[in-house]
């Protein structure tokens, strides 16, 4: 089972439109079974394609993208968390070519306001895959040090949130560095999660971020804040680091992650 989470940057990239054929042309390359993507962003003003989602969402013109590479079996789960850049409904979401049985998304953050910038959602969908019934997160946290909305609240409500008894994977941007002991990387794996990176067959250095982006502006430092976790143990054939200018184009301030689960 191919998994791929990548936070988009989405609507402030240069070239977006170049980037976003980039990555689908790597959703068809590696046919992935569930992405999970955060940021993904409408600005406000645009009209309404279907329900809650407008015509320039970001994961619907990837899905367009995709459908002009003749791929038409990927399905969208998407929900705002906060407005962005005074003009944007930013929010997470989850594709997949696997049926859906049920979708729906959730706070984790102290405030649910969606007009605060630090408001947090969760996306998930439950995705029938190979006769099996699991679980898939969309996830975009705060800060471990950060006083209005500390990361350890949400991380407690999203587990809380999570504890279904069903195989989970809880993939996204975390914004605690997997290097630093002792914050809120720790914390999750010592809540019993377990790190698809550290348990993968086939692994590189894991770096996600390099040097500043927005939310760490003073950053000089390699970061692994982007993970793919799991409530069950897993066996693992690779975790690879992808969008980061050797595993294909840049199209992010952060690079994305890809994971190959046995089943």
């Amino acid at each position: 089972m191919k998994l791929l989470t990548l936070n988009c940057h989405s609507w402030q990239e240069d070239d977006q439109l170049s980037k976003i054929k980039i990555l689908a042309e790597s959703i068809k390359d590696h046919d992935y079974d569930v992405i999970a993507l955060q940021e993904v962003s409408q600005h406000i003003e645009e009209p309404f394609y279907d329900k809650h989602i407008r015509k320039n969402n970001y994961a619907l013109v990837l899905l367009e993208e995709l459908q002009n590479l003749g791929i038409h079996d990927y399905q969208l789960s998407w929900d705002v968390s906060h407005i962005g850049y005074d003009v944007y409904e930013e929010g997470s979401a989850i594709i997949t070519k696997h049926p859906i049985v049920r979708q729906g998304s959730f706070f984790v953050s102290k405030n649910e306001n969606i007009s605060y910038w630090k408001t947090r959602k969760v996306v998930f969908a439950e995705v029938e895959i190979e006769n099996q019934l699991m679980m898939f997160y969309s996830c975009h946290l705060g800060w471990w040090k950060d006083d209005e909305e500390p990361f350890r609240y949400q991380a407690d409500s999203l587990l809380r949130m999570t504890d279904t008894g069903q195989r989970a994977f809880l993939m996204g941007d975390f914004n605690n560095n997997a290097f630093i002991r002792g914050e809120g990387y720790d914390y999750l794996i010592q809540k019993g999660l377990t790190d698809t990176y550290t348990a993968a067959e086939d692994k590189d250095a894991g770096i996600t971020v390099k040097g500043e982006i927005a939310g760490w502006d003073r950053n000089k430092s390699n970061l692994r804040l982007d993970l793919i976790l799991t409530n069950m143990p897993a066996a693992v054939s690779y975790s690879k680091v992808i969008f980061n200018g050797i595993n294909r184009e840049v199209v992010s301030d952060h690079y994305g992650v890809e994971t190959n689960i046995i089943l």
